[in-house]
């Protein structure tokens, strides 16, 4: 049975868009690097469990191209509900902000693909370093090598200084998931919402998810914790446009203070110990943070007005 395995170092793509913290998967911590191991098999191997229909959003979900670490994670990240949420049916062309090691790409690509949509990833620019280049190529090497399976994904670029996304009115929906903290650090996140804005259709989808600043915290426009207040960015939004549809407490998590050592780092699944020296506090227990699981996150729905 062959297997293609892809290591995305996405820590080379976080250093190169901002100098700010960052996450794994989406972006990772510069010192705390975590490599993402995507498997896929050929598409002639590609296993339908019993009684599933191919092409379903949870036959991409239990697709044996997504690794069992992924798969795990599921639970904590809730996709089926949070796309289903956004009014995806997988017929859309949907823009991917970011996608780092490919979590989300591993079930957007084969579940539009299959249902006449498209998948077009959002990148830093290859032309910022020769490292960030050889991982987007990566990126790119593992899903060409299966378009029976994954589609011909596009590519577009999303930097503090990129022009458009995208032709005007192109495109039915896109996502970013837990990235507006890093365009905060950047002080470009409303360059974001007026770049989605201008390239989504009118009618289009804007969905977003983010961890979530309790309501009470005086929040920091570089949001060093990771952590964003559901207002500011629903304001972002407003401001470029959107009109809000929803908030869904899909990926909420009571358990998740916001007040860790080293912000929502310090959870799954980064999981940091330390600081960039080593440091950690005399009486950190990592146990209680794995305990915690996977950040507060917010689950917001905008629309692009219909003309």
């Amino acid at each position: 049975m062959s297997r293609l395995t892809l290591m995305s170092a996405v820590c080379v793509l976080a250093i190169a868009a901002c100098s700010g913290p960052k996450e794994e998967t989406e972006t990772v911590a510069p010192e705390a690097p975590v490599e993402e191991t995507i498997v896929v098999e050929e598409p002639d191997t590609v296993a339908v469990e019993p009684g599933m229909e191919a092409g379903t959003l949870a036959w991409a979900l239990a697709g044996d191209w997504r690794s069992e670490d992924e798969k795990a994670r599921d639970s904590q990240r809730h996709p089926a509900e949070t796309l289903e949420f956004f009014g995806l049916s997988g017929d859309e062309t949907v823009v991917e902000i970011w996608p780092g090691g490919g979590w989300y790409s591993n079930i957007l690509a084969p579940w539009l693909h299959a249902n006449g949509g498209k998948l077009i990833a959002a990148t830093f620019d290859p032309a910022s370093s020769d490292r960030a280049a050889e991982s987007i190529q990566a990126y790119d090497d593992f899903y060409s090598a299966n378009p029976d399976l994954f589609g011909t994904i596009g590519y577009t670029v999303f930097t503090r200084t990129s022009g458009a996304m995208g032709e005007p009115d192109s495109v039915d929906a896109v996502l970013t998931f837990r990235n507006i903290h890093n365009w905060m650090a950047g002080d470009y996140a409303d360059k974001f919402f007026t770049d989605a804005f201008a390239v989504l259709k009118p009618g289009g989808v804007l969905g977003v998810v983010e961890h979530r600043l309790p309501s009470g915290d005086d929040p920091d426009p570089s949001a060093p914790t990771g952590y964003v207040h559901e207002d500011y960015v629903k304001a972002l939004a407003a401001a470029a446009g959107f009109e809000f549809v929803e908030a869904s407490e899909i990926n909420a998590n009571p358990a998740d203070t916001g007040d860790h050592p080293f912000g929502v780092w310090t959870l799954p699944p980064v999981s940091r110990t330390a600081d960039g020296d080593g440091n950690a506090p005399a009486d950190f227990d990592p146990a209680a943070y794995q305990a915690i699981g996977e950040s507060d996150r917010m689950t917001l729905k905008f629309v692009k007005p219909a003309q």
